[in-house]
């Protein structure tokens, strides 16, 4: 079957002669799941329709009319998100792990309405903080306008994420009054074909305000403008590419770049095993390397602690990841699914493998795993892989297994954590887990430029902590280095870093056009 395209409002299908097209299996059986292709598809056509009638569309209506929308996507995507669930086990994901994709870009959107209603005004611009007076009289001021883009949104998302991430962007591309043109990764495109399906399906968005690309985005990089945005999820390596693309680079096109990262935990002096915070650190790691199998952009890569501490964190963490039932995503009792192909797997192997060469593994086996209710040899399955490393050697801070792989680390003092955590050349997330106030605020202003994010969890939050890897709307999701410099969420801030600021100096009496109640 070959998965279809939705451009100008209509569904598509590739040439169905196309030989080029990729298959896209099961994570679970092997089995054959669709095709995917891109070729044939009018995609000038497309990027025209999108800047000519979604644009315009969304460019007249207010903030908290385009809200309405967001609102009304997420009631569409509630209402049928069974089929989501269902469908995700095809990509090795358990219901769990569905409801962090499904659930977590239904309330992302939910979130944005509400701040959106609260935060900016009910109208199409915003005239941000008080006017500069510009001359000696007060007849001459500045302000600056906030106003949407005449141009579109490419999302390049990866397969991880096949709901929340185009929901994710869509909230803020909309509420910019920007249309949005979705290429999903070919691992997992059949789920956001399926997501883009049930928004089309409810009629809630205004014509050419979503369309869809299944297959290569590779023609449409050349389509961009110079008022268009590029919003790219996945490897540095492919972000690196897309950097320098001679079209994006000759119209300036602004580009976001969320890429991967070797992340990290920090185990702080102060805390010893077999105290609860101590536990909670070790169900941390164990969370990351188990949700979605390991397969988040935020996962915990690297686990750094305090040498005196080493072989006590390896011996809790083994134990924990010994009682991580594996299979068959939709059978009873099981925790962790199959990472998304079998391509993965072996590249999952292949990392663990090169990490492994500056110390050892300590649980799990790359190349062997029971499973419950499948064959280990048709789905891409993988045990947990926890490695103990030197913590100078270069592989553990480069490569980073995108599976359910973790590498503990120890270092000698806290000078020695701060230069290890930084060797990761930039990440999404890391987390510091201790009680000692002076040194987790000296950790922080060391560590807090290498982050877009930082997670710190002490004897006070550790009951209510929303946890390491899980990105939320109101807090910047990206991180600078290696993590691409891009910024992604970050409540209404977000939004207005998608729309064009501009400087205005005129009359007080033309100003006062533009301002809101």
């Amino acid at each position: 079957m070959l998965l279809e395209s939705y451009l100008q409002d209509t569904w598509a299908a590739p040439s169905a002669t196309d030989a080029s097209a990729a298959d896209v299996h099961d994570a679970v059986t092997g089995e054959l799941v669709c095709r995917v292709s891109s070729t044939g598809l009018d995609l000038v056509a497309a990027f025209d329709h999108a800047r000519r009638a979604g644009g315009q569309a969304l460019r007249v209506l207010t903030f908290h009319q385009r809200a309405d929308l967001l609102d009304a996507v997420a009631a569409a995507v509630r209402a049928r998100r069974e089929e989501l669930y269902a469908l995700s086990t095809r990509a090795g994901a358990t219901l769990a792990d569905a409801r962090h994709d499904v659930d977590g870009g239904i309330r992302v959107l939910r979130d944005y309405a509400t701040r959106t209603r609260t935060e900016l005004p009910d109208a199409p611009h915003l005239l941000e903080g008080p006017a500069e007076r510009l001359a000696r009289g007060e007849d001459f001021l500045g302000v600056h306008l906030v106003t949407p883009s005449p141009g579109l949104m490419l999302q390049v998302n990866a397969f991880n994420f096949p709901v929340w991430a185009p929901l994710e962007k869509l909230a803020q591309a909309l509420l910019a009054g920007l249309p949005s043109v979705i290429k999903p990764a070919t691992p997992t495109a059949y789920l956001t074909e399926h997501l883009v399906r049930i928004v089309t399906d409810a009629g809630v968005l205004p014509p050419g305000s979503l369309q869809l690309v299944v297959g290569s985005a590779r023609p449409a990089l050349d389509l961009l403008q110079e008022q268009d945005i590029l919003s790219f999820t996945g490897s540095a390596a492919t972000a690196q590419t897309l950097r320098t693309h001679p079209n994006l680079v000759a119209r300036s096109v602004r580009f976001n770049a969320e890429a991967d990262s070797v992340n990290a935990i920090v185990l702080a002096p102060d805390v010893t095993p077999g105290t609860p915070l101590f536990e909670a650190f070790v169900r941390e790691v164990v969370t990351e390397m188990t949700v979605k199998a390991g397969q988040k952009c935020t996962a915990i890569r690297r686990v750094l602690v305090p040498r005196e501490h080493e072989a006590a964190t390896l011996d809790a963490v083994a134990s924990e990841l010994a009682g991580v039932t594996i299979g068959n995503p939709a059978a009873e009792g099981v925790r962790m699914g199959a990472v998304v192909s079998l391509a993965q797997r072996d590249d999952v192997r292949r990392a663990v493998r090169r990490i492994a060469e500056s110390g050892r593994l300590v649980h799990g086996d790359p190349d062997k795993v029971r499973v419950v209710d499948a064959d280990p040899q048709r789905g891409a399955f993988l045990d947990t892989l926890l490695i103990s490393a030197d913590p100078d050697a270069a592989a553990p801070h480069e490569v980073e297994p995108f599976g359910p792989a973790a590498t503990v680390l120890a270092y000698r003092d806290t000078a020695h954590a701060m230069a290890l955590v930084a060797r990761g050349r930039g990440s999404l997330a890391a987390s510091v887990v201790g009680d000692d106030l002076a040194w987790t605020t000296a950790f922080v202003r060391e560590a807090a430029p290498w982050h877009g994010r930082l997670h710190l969890m002490d004897s006070v939050n550790m009951t209510q902590t929303t946890g390491h890897g899980s990105p939320l709307p109101a807090l910047r999701h990206g991180g600078p280095g290696r993590a691409g410099g891009g910024s992604e969420m970050a409540g209404t801030r977000g939004v207005l870093d998608l729309m064009q600021r501009t400087a205005l100096q005129a009359s007080p009496r033309l100003l006062d056009t533009f301002r809101t109640k």
